[in-house]
């Protein structure tokens, strides 16, 4: 790690940051439709209870976040009012914090300690759930 990521870390550290959840998915089995829940259980050693990623085989990630203002940057893109959470296929929508701030640092939401290992790519299928400029 250089000394520059050193005194960034930090200082993104000395930074309060207040984000909120804004919505709770679940995705029974891969390529499912995501439910939304109130809340959800989540276990350190397997991920939130109903997701198909609980106990994932692949290790990479047992939750999966994206911003809300991310969301509203899309829809405007589309020319829509709003984009359905769901349709990312995302766990947890948060607002009022940068996540890519976050990126390989543990951090709190609710009560469950999270910690960041990487961006999650858009799934392989959003193209076919997000309407596009000629469909608004």
């Amino acid at each position: 790690m250089s000394y520059n990521e050193t005194l960034e870390r930090q200082y993104l550290r000395s930074i309060p940051q207040q984000g909120k959840v804004e919505w709770i998915g679940i995705r029974p089995k891969r390529m499912a439709e995501v439910y939304s829940v109130s809340e959800v259980l989540a276990n350190p050693d397997t991920g939130l209870e109903g997701d198909h990623f609980k106990k994932s085989s692949t290790g990479k990630r047992q939750v999966t976040l994206i911003q809300q203002e991310h969301l509203d940057v899309v829809a405007r893109i589309l020319g829509k009012s709003e984009i359905p959470p769901e349709l990312l296929r995302r766990n947890i929508v948060v607002s009022g914090i940068n996540l890519l701030a976050l990126k390989h640092q543990q951090f709190q939401v609710g009560e469950v300690l999270l910690e960041t290992t990487g961006i999650c790519a858009p799934v392989s299928y959003t193209h076919l759930t997000l309407p596009t400029n000629r469909e608004v």
